[in-house]
């Protein structure tokens, strides 16, 4: 097997970056589901607004803005910690790109019971 690196740019579609984003969100226990991104006509254009996601890429960088519903039993602080570090190495080590600010926005509590 040819070990040469290949030469070339690799390019990843906003869309991989959304699912990445909210896959890794749904995957810290307490997350329930995303909730849409709060706003007006502006949203509309915004990528990943209907998905609970929000980035913005700058070169290497990806910054992010989440927007979930928790368990109503669970400590807000510690799961949106968790989001953020869960999240942060999902577009490091899967995308390959750096992480930048990680924002979540704990936009409800899920009240039904289990």
């Amino acid at each position: 097997m040819d070990s040469t690196p290949a030469s070339g740019k690799i390019f990843v579609a906003p869309g991989v970056l959304i699912t990445v984003a909210k896959l890794a969100a749904l995957s810290v226990p307490g997350v329930v589901r995303m909730s849409p991104v709060p706003g007006g006509v502006n949203q509309l254009f915004r990528l990943g607004a209907s998905r609970g996601v929000r980035l913005e890429t700058t070169g290497e960088t990806v910054s992010t803005e989440l927007f979930l519903v928790v368990e109503s039993d669970v400590d807000v602080r510690e799961v949106a910690r968790k989001v953020q570090l869960e999240v942060g190495q999902a577009i490091t080590e899967i995308i390959g790109l750096t992480a930048g600010e990680i924002v979540v926005h704990i936009e409800d509590i899920d009240s039904r019971p289990s």
